[in-house]
């Protein structure tokens, strides 16, 4: 306990400054309606700049991510079994499946 305690102490210390910091440093300053405009070449936008999408394609975004993580963290399984058949790897192997499906 001795030898992680400073950790523990310099894990929340030092966000907790540079969090103070950021607040000092920053100063929100007040803006003005045309900083909150989307600039087009000089000209005044044609249309709003928070323009809604379907939740369709959102949904398809998010069904993306999960299958690119879950490929990504298939591959390596895949390769120690290659590497080494071992019953705790075929195990950890099945339980992962098991989990994604």
């Amino acid at each position: 306990m001795e030898k992680i305690a400073p950790v523990i102490v310099l894990s929340i210390v030092v966000p907790a400054l540079l969090i103070v910091l950021f607040f000092f440093v920053c100063i929100r300053l007040k803006r003005v309606r045309d900083d909150r405009v989307p600039f087009e070449c000089g000209f005044d936008p044609k249309s709003s700049a928070r323009v809604p999408f379907s939740l369709r394609f959102f949904l398809l975004a998010v069904i993306f991510l999960i299958f690119d993580v879950e490929v990504s963290l298939l591959f390596p399984l895949c390769y120690s079994i290659v590497l080494s058949v071992k019953v705790e790897t075929l195990l950890s192997l099945f339980v992962f499946l098991l989990v994604i499906l």
